[in-house]
């Protein structure tokens, strides 16, 4: 696997990034990590709420609710139909149980629906100040931007909870990690981690995949998938320029306060 083709299956967004040999659709995560979060089940998950009998919504109605643009001070969103996959039929992998972590990742519905609806949110940034004579570094500046993948789903009954414990249940059975694979290129994920959530909404789950750069070592993806009564959010946040430098990522708190107000 070439970095980029491991960046565009797991940020799904074709850029023709900078000659880092960095990969082509993944941006790093943003500032501060969500809030705490409740371990449960190896996944970072807050205490789930019953939720009555629910109709699920359609994807039109979810298109609704994701975030628009002035949602975020600072951010600028876009519908994301160039850059998500436009099904699951798009993305595998080698255990069906792992499916719904990389659905989730995909800004696809992780549960059983056909309700969904995604899109993307950029931090804005002002150009930087690289010299003429360094055109590298302005390039690699031009990338240092946090892009964060949304998705919407919506459920029948208690599909909702189903989807959050498919999710759970993925971090702990993919523990050792998977093969994955979109639009012919194939994708190596070397350990799932359960990470401490957000706590939003009614439960939460949050996890880390460590993914494997050509033999050059690995870069670690994190993901959070977050229940409000029938609907199902999932956040992944990527950087071009972080991942080039190894640092850390996050998802920004912002933007998932911001969705799941919405949901309310």
């Amino acid at each position: 696997m070439k970095r980029s083709s491991g960046a565009r299956l797991y940020a799904a967004t074709a850029v023709g990034v900078l000659s880092l040999a960095l990969i082509t659709g993944c941006s790093d995560a943003s500032d501060d990590a969500g809030d705490s979060g409740k371990d449960a089940g190896g996944a970072s998950a807050s205490a789930a709420s019953p939720t009555p009998a629910a109709e699920a919504l359609t994807s039109a109605a979810l298109e609704k609710l994701l975030l628009a643009q002035g949602d975020v001070p600072g951010y600028k969103v876009d519908s994301g139909d160039d850059t998500l996959p436009k099904s699951k039929s798009a993305v595998k992998t080698d255990k069906a149980a792992c499916d719904p972590l990389a659905w989730a990742t995909a800004g696809l519905a992780p549960g059983d629906t056909p309700a969904n609806a995604s899109n993307s949110v950029t931090e804005a940034k002002t150009p930087g100040t690289a010299a003429p004579s360094d055109p590298a570094a302005g390039l690699e500046d031009a990338f240092n931007v946090n892009l964060t993948f949304v998705g919407l789903s919506s459920y029948e009954g208690d599909g909702a909870q189903k989807a959050l414990k498919a999710v759970s249940d993925g971090v702990s059975a993919c523990a050792g990690g998977f093969g994955l694979a979109a639009d012919g290129e194939k994708s190596k994920v070397t350990k799932v981690t359960a990470e401490k959530g957000s706590g939003l909404g009614d439960e939460s789950v949050a996890f880390a995949e460590s993914v494997d750069m050509d033999g050059e070592g690995t870069a670690t993806f994190h993901t959070e998938v977050v229940r409000k009564g029938s609907t199902v959010a999932s956040f992944y946040t990527v950087n071009f320029a972080a991942l080039a430098s190894g640092k850390a990522t996050a998802i920004p708190p912002a933007v998932t306060r911001a969705q799941i107000a919405k949901l309310t």
